[in-house]
């Protein structure tokens, strides 16, 4: 009997801050894949509206909520409120971030405190309440969405850097605890890729462009869907024995110290 080690029918994904860019990206990957999508936002019924509605148009079933990931008693009342309403959550990723570029040497301690609390902790926060389920259930699957900064170090993005550095090595916590429960605990590291955000640097000439165009192998800036295949796959069956690993979805980037000058 065959069987198709990346279908996703009859599973509910949580997609924290999945209401737009490369959350939403994956989780349309899921919701092709066969799952039900469930998305959030802080505090913006707008957004969460806006982006089911766009989930819905392209026939993914989907579902939308608003809570604080940063809020543990809020993390915990919504995804009793999720399981009860949509079904248990099989799948979470935990997409949700923020990123503030300041030096270091002129970064507040609250500035740093809120880039770890929302890159680090929530993360945290919303797993161990998402894997009593998983545990009680038999097993699921937790991705976390790491970065190059988990490897790397940049110009002003210290706090992000130790964020999702640091979330690397979570990742690797949980999968050591949470194996033996049938849980896959691993992470993906987008590289550059092109966005509403990123639009504004993707233009001939400017010089950030030119430097990801030069540092990455694939000689080309991501597109959202590439990481698709990837969310899939940790997401799947294919991935049932993967477990405390980085997908780094980078063009090639950490696989190379860079080209020449004058190549």
């Amino acid at each position: 009997m065959s069987i198709n080690l990346f279908d996703l029918t009859g599973k509910t994904a949580l997609v924290t801050g999945g209401v737009h860019g490369l959350g939403m990206s994956m989780a349309k990957g899921l919701g092709h894949a066969g799952a039900k999508i469930v998305v959030n936002d802080r505090s913006s019924w707008e957004a969460v509206n806006n982006a089911v509605a766009e989930y819905k148009s392209v026939g993914i079933e989907a579902y939308g909520y608003i809570f604080d990931v940063t809020d543990e008693a809020a993390v915990i009342e919504n995804i009793k409120k999720i399981e009860a309403e949509v079904g248990p959550i099989d799948i979470l990723i935990n997409n949700a971030g923020i990123i503030k570029r300041t030096p270091i040497i002129e970064m507040e301690v609250e500035d740093f405190a809120q880039v770890i609390n929302v890159d680090l902790i929530s993360p945290f926060i919303v797993s161990k309440t998402v894997a009593k389920g998983m545990i009680e259930r038999g097993g699921g699957k937790i991705i976390n969405i790491c970065s190059m900064m988990s490897e790397l170090g940049r110009q002003d993005v210290s706090a992000y850097a130790a964020a999702k550095g640091g979330l690397k090595m979570l990742t690797k916590n949980m999968a050591t605890e949470w194996a033996k429960f049938n849980i896959q605990t691993n992470g993906i590291g987008p590289g550059y890729f092109a966005t509403s955000q990123t639009a504004p640097i993707r233009v001939d000439g400017h010089p950030f462009n030119e430097f990801i165009i030069s540092r990455t192998p694939a000689n080309r800036w991501g597109d959202p869907e590439d990481l698709q295949g990837a969310a899939i796959f940790l997401s799947s069956k294919a991935s049932d024995f993967v477990n405390g690993h980085i997908l780094y979805v980078d063009g090639g980037i950490l696989a190379t110290i860079g080209k020449p000058s004058n190549e």
